[in-house]
């Protein structure tokens, strides 16, 4: 039993989760029964989506139009976009990212992950684990999805046969091995389902009694949120300084006060905290949610923090607590995703945006790009095309203060844009 089975139900709090899969293993579908079945699809959408069942001939609703909501999607039956959904049960909210399984949408499944905590693979149940399951679940331990849960689906099709399910989770359970994905802090649960008819999504059905697991919906409300499992550094940007020099207010004459989103850990009033990359030391004087004052903030949370002295702070700089500063560095290794249709080229200069933070830079060197369907180290021959991800290392003008992706999500990833157009052509995580 994995220990996402373990964990209570997490009351109000919030879910970032995708679903990927190779074509026809039912994501569409999936999402569109959790949807109906917890009863948060809207009377006029789902009349649509009757009528537009009924036009292609269908006894029954076509669920997976919910998602698929470009027409290219629905003419050719694939998923091409990110398409993300919203719903709420009586305990938690959830963001679903429905992702494209197929190789040439790569980028778009790794811009679904990037704030995922949690990821739904499915494999259909006659066809058991594909090349494009390797694909996903290598590109979920990649973007450091802590959370695998291992949707075998279509059981129907397979009679419910309790020995499919037990040969498809052994060979998945193999693959992972391979590819180190437990021993890099990844735990893997399974369930068997059927989409379609809705077993062992909100209700377990009777066809499966063999199995006496959670069903997705109970996995769902047992998964932590984000930032929730372990203790992080302080980590805040600083978005903006605020100086009310206009004010009539007299009060606010003086006002200075550090606007931003603290991308991980707590602060509280009193505590000592250094600037980077400074290096320069204050203690937090008071911190403001609007006009309130609160005595302590914590992550996730948009806050103006002021201190006991006066430092120069300007946006790009970051506030750490002094106990868990950074270096900053002005190389970074990390690996890649190429976004963009233009190759990347080592004799161009880029512009690195690490969290608040601009830093123009240039290729230091391409180690190698994996092949995302074998996960093999390949010669990347000084270039990437779109959809490639590569180890490699970047020479920066300005320094920045970094994480790795491993320890911190927030300060561990950048996009890298290109200074002629504006244009992101790329998303990394640095490595350690």
């Amino acid at each position: 039993m994995s220990k996402i089975e373990n964990l209570p139900v997490h009351n109000d709090s919030l879910l970032r989760f995708m679903t990927c899969g190779s074509v026809d293993d039912g994501k569409s579908t999936l999402i569109g029964r959790l949807l109906f079945d917890t009863k948060t699809i809207l009377a006029d959408t789902l009349t649509q989506m009757e009528r537009t069942s009924h036009k292609r001939g269908l006894e029954a609703v076509d669920l997976s139009l919910l998602t698929d909501g470009l027409q290219a999607e629905r003419e050719q039956g694939i998923t091409i976009d990110v398409a993300y959904r919203y719903f709420s049960t009586g305990t938690r909210k959830y963001i679903i990212a429905d992702a494209p399984g197929h190789e040439q949408y790569t980028r778009n499944m790794v811009t679904a992950a990037s704030t995922a905590n949690l990821a739904i693979i499915l494999i259909d149940a006659r066809k058991g684990v594909l090349t494009q399951t390797r694909r996903h679940s290598y590109l979920a331990q990649l973007v450091g999805i802590p959370h695998i849960v291992v949707a075998i689906n279509k059981m129907d099709l397979v009679d419910y046969s309790q020995a499919e399910y037990e040969r498809i989770r052994a060979s998945y359970l193999e693959f992972a091995e391979q590819i180190g994905l437990q021993r890099t802090g990844h735990d893997i649960t399974f369930v068997p389902m059927s989409a379609l008819n809705g077993d062992m999504l909100v209700d377990r059905g009777a066809a499966m009694p063999w199995y006496k697991g959670p069903t997705m919906l109970e996995l769902l409300e047992s998964a932590p949120a984000a930032h929730s499992e372990r203790n992080e550094s302080f980590r805040f940007p600083v978005q903006f300084v605020c100086r009310p020099h206009a004010s009539d207010d007299h009060k606010l004459h003086d006002f200075r006060g550090f606007m931003g989103r603290i991308e991980s850990g707590e602060i509280a009033v009193g505590d000592e905290v250094t600037v980077l990359p400074s290096g320069l030391s204050s203690r937090v004087k008071a911190i403001q949610i609007g006009e309130e004052k609160i005595e302590r903030a914590i992550t996730e949370q948009s806050v103006t923090i002021l201190l006991t002295d006066e430092i120069d702070i300007s946006r790009g700089d970051m506030i750490v607590k002094k106990s868990e500063a950074p270096e900053p560095v002005k190389q970074i290794n990390a690996m890649v995703c190429w976004l963009s249709e233009t190759a990347l080229s080592p004799a161009r200069t880029y512009i690195i945006r690490h969290t608040t933070r601009e830093s123009k830079a240039k290729v230091g060197e391409i180690a190698y790009k994996i092949d995302v369907n074998t996960t093999e180290k390949l010669s990347a021959e000084g270039s990437l095309s779109m959809n490639d991800i590569a180890s490699i290392s970047f020479k920066l003008a300005q320094p920045l203060m970094v994480d790795a992706y491993s320890t911190n999500r927030a300060t561990g990833a950048f996009i890298v844009i290109d200074e002629s157009t504006n244009n992101t052509v790329g998303a990394g995580m640095i490595q350690a």
